[in-house]
């Protein structure tokens, strides 16, 4: 396979990295007083990063999503935190409405995103459905022009300060999930932050609550009942972005230790002359070129499934209810998206948290601070061993996809 990128895209990725730059002592200052970077929204939207691979048509930039996964990467390099706000806002925002939505919606909604007037989220995780959406008790009946939406979503990245929302609901009557568009500043819609988290601390997850929502007809997202396929599909972005954000954890946490154990002495010599210091870097090394081949690789296959949706669009009338199972084609390239991007995360979120604790060993005392870089990526690591599909899932969602629906274990 061919992961080259062209001069226009490495052009943009340097700009990425410019702001990057930039960025990085204020975001570290964020981190340790536990607060939003304001900052992040105005940099990045002056190079159109809040709309990278969003169509040019509604003031995205349109890149190709192995460019976006290049630029989560060197974002991720800044932490976790900073990479999780474009994951939630792009890959698990605009994507779904980028794939979904109709040309209405689309328009009333995206160019608002890409130029970071307006800030999206991802509401599908409840207090009692987390690896199991499926089981979600947020209710909706269908009330003649609306749609009247009750229930409760838990940890919702950019949940304090998003505009717009896709969520998911059962119907009380059929018990179908539908997906949803929701302006936050709707009635009956409240949030509360999650507060004491251990880690992504410049990322905001809130509680939001339906009371009663009213959301318009024309906000129902796809089909009625085509929640959890849309859901779903969502999950493939979102994977892949944790998998692009964590090898940039793993660039930074290499770079750290390098530059520690070329000056640090004891016993008389550079800690970088000790060979179990240089097995720890050695298997960062390892890390982060074994993630870049799975989630390259996989950021490829899900390129292949957008073209063809894409395309079928263009084709068939009334597409959304024809693009299900009894697409060959679609189903196909859908499970080879799914799979790719499922072993992409497990791997690259695993050796994270492994790189950043070899990390923190190699640093000793220096690194259990949180002032120190290796220990922000130690703690936010953990976090993404746990979302967007937590890894033990993840396992057998790889295992009964080489043994059959019928092997299922969850």
């Amino acid at each position: 396979m061919n992961f080259d990128t062209t001069n226009d895209q490495e052009d943009f990725i340097s700009k990425v990295d410019s702001v990057c730059t930039s960025l990085r002592s204020f975001e570290e200052e964020c981190y340790i007083q536990d607060k939003v970077n304001e900052k992040l929204v105005p940099e990045f939207s002056k190079i159109g990063m809040l709309g990278c691979p969003i169509s040019k048509e509604y003031g995205g930039l349109g890149y190709d999503i192995l460019t976006y996964c290049k630029t989560l990467e060197r974002i991720g390099e800044e932490g976790n935190s900073m990479r999780t706000f474009f994951s939630v806002h792009t890959s698990i925002g605009q994507m779904v409405l980028q794939g979904w939505a109709d040309g209405d919606q689309k328009k009333r909604y995206l160019p608002a995103t890409t130029s970071g007037k307006s800030i999206m989220a991802f509401a599908l995780t409840e207090p009692e459905a987390g690896s199991d959406p499926s089981s979600m008790n947020s209710r909706y009946e269908d009330i003649g022009e609306s749609y009247l939406l009750t229930g409760k979503k838990h940890w919702i990245g950019n949940g304090t300060i998003a505009n717009v929302i896709t969520t998911y609901a059962r119907d009380k009557t059929t018990g179908k999930i539908s997906a949803f568009i929701v302006d936050m500043n709707s009635s009956g819609v409240t949030k509360n932050e999650v507060k004491n988290k251990m880690g992504l601390l410049t990322i905001k997850n809130a509680q939001i609550n339906f009371e009663g929502c009213r959301i318009p007809k024309q906000n129902l997202l796809g089909d009625v009942g085509q929640g959890l396929n849309i859901a779903y599909s969502a999950l493939i972005d979102g994977r892949l972005s944790v998998a692009a954000g964590c090898i940039g954890v793993m660039k930074d946490c290499l770079n750290e230790t390098l530059q520690h154990t070329k000056s640090r002495r004891q016993h008389g010599s550079l800690l970088a002359k000790k060979q179990l210091i240089q097995q720890h870097i050695s298997r960062i090394v390892i890390g982060i070129e074994s993630s870049k081949w799975l989630t390259y690789r996989a950021a490829c296959a899900r390129q292949k499934l957008h073209d063809y949706v894409e395309q079928f669009k263009l084709e068939q009338v009334g597409w959304q209810s024809k693009l299900n199972r009894n697409n060959r084609a679609y189903s196909n390239l859908r499970n080879e998206a799914n799979k790719l991007t499922a072993i992409a995360k497990f791997h690259a979120t695993n050796t994270a948290f492994d790189c950043a604790n070899r990390s923190v060993q190699v640093f000793g005392s220096f690194g259990y601070l949180k002032t120190a870089r290796v220990a922000k990526h130690f703690l936010d690591s953990r976090a993404t061993m746990i979302y967007e599909g937590a890894n033990e899932v993840l396992e057998l969602k790889i295992a009964s996809g080489v043994l059959g629906d019928s092997f299922k274990a969850y």
